[in-house]
């Protein structure tokens, strides 16, 4: 660890002082309804598990009381004509589907996440997301073309993690099953230890509980065209084979990832949000990794548990639908802390202003620099 990271001790600091400092945070919606960014006042927000989005057209979700909301926002688009997509970071954390509270620095860390790595597999997976002067990387609100969604999720996995989701190939191998999204499982995998190859196990996308299926019946449904799914697969592989060096080179283990596309205005199928986050993916401290490893084969250790940079850590505080305590939240957030560290090679530095003022300021930047 670099001298002039925060130490754990010093990122429980930090996070615990924003929290007790924190005030009443306003949602994205709140904050349109306001008139704070008059261009985007009467707009409905579609909210979602990481980022609230906002476009233009039609809007249709289920709200937290169980109706539906339907609402026509007016048109949304770049000076050019291209559709847009403002996305806003949250705080957020859901675990087994269920919101658990808020996170300090997430949004902020999550976005500062997603941007170094956006712009390294770019590459292989193209973007939809749109740079706007006057926008840092851990700026909360990202612009992005809105896209013809593609509504499946690619997830890739070196590694069989262990995992409470349901979907899983630890659960599936748990259950016996033989194959899993059309790879065979072998029974002589072990817990946390690595797959035989890279395996790409793609789900549909849905605001409920995604189902994990073979490529074959993807296709078969109509979810995505064999053409579609093969640039998806291809593209995906060479990216998480970018990331695992990358990472490597930081200290850090790829273990899985989810990629989602989606149709842009040329025809181009292209990642949209988000990117090779502690939230989209699991990273492992390689060195003690490796050393448990070592303890494992000569029998000094009956399983594998490495320490976590994603969101996996925090699943292990999850309790039924409860959400998380104060101090939960705090050993959560100095965790994200940490991570992004070493993710990066730097120190974090957070940006201390109430988050509202954050997010206002964020999208009267991108309106004055994008919209038409």
């Amino acid at each position: 660890m670099s001298d002039d990271f925060l130490t754990e001790a010093e990122a429980l600091e930090l996070v615990h002082r924003y929290l007790t400092s924190e005030g009443q945070v306003s949602t994205t919606q709140e904050i349109l309804d306001s008139g704070a960014v008059p261009p985007l006042k009467g707009f409905t927000v579609r909210p979602g598990k990481v980022s609230d989005s906002i476009f233009g057209g039609r809007v249709e979700f289920v709200a937290k009381d169980g109706s539906v909301v339907e609402a026509e926002n007016p048109p949304l688009v770049t000076r050019d004509g291209r559709p847009l997509r403002l996305m806003v970071r949250t705080q957020r954390i859901s675990t087994h589907d269920i919101n658990r509270g808020e996170i300090p620095f997430k949004d902020q860390i999550l976005a500062a996440n997603h941007n170094a790595m956006r712009r390294l597999v770019e590459p292989a997976l193209g973007t939809s997301q749109l740079d706007v002067p006057g926008l840092n990387d851990n700026d909360v609100v990202i612009a992005a073309e809105n896209l013809q969604l593609i509504p499946v999720e690619n997830i890739f996995r070196a590694y069989m993690a262990k995992s409470s989701t349901s979907t899983s190939l630890y659960q599936a191998w748990k259950r016996g099953e033989k194959t899993f999204a059309g790879h065979p499982v072998p029974r002589d995998l072990v817990v946390n230890g690595a797959l035989p190859y890279v395996m790409d196990t793609p789900s549909t996308k849905s605001d409920d509980h995604d189902i994990t299926t073979s490529p074959e019946e993807l296709i078969r449904l109509g979810y995505v065209t064999a053409n579609q799914y093969a640039a998806i697969r291809n593209g995906g592989l060479v990216a998480f084979g970018m990331a695992t060096q990358f990472l490597r080179s930081k200290g850090i283990i790829l273990v899985d990832t989810k990629f989602e596309h989606g149709i842009n205005h040329d025809g181009r199928i292209v990642s949209q949000d988000e990117i090779l986050t502690m939230d989209s993916s699991r990273f492992w401290l390689a060195s003690d990794y490796e050393a448990q490893v070592a303890r494992f084969n000569i029998g000094e250790l009956d399983e594998l548990d490495p320490k976590s940079y994603s969101k996996e850590f925090a699943r292990g505080f999850s309790e039924g639908e409860l959400g998380y305590t104060d101090e939960q939240r705090v050993a959560i957030g100095a965790r994200y802390v940490v991570g992004i560290q070493t993710l990066l090679g730097k120190r974090f530095e957070p940006d201390m202003r109430p988050r509202d003022e954050r997010v206002v300021s964020g999208l009267r930047t991108v309106v004055e620099g994008l919209a038409g």
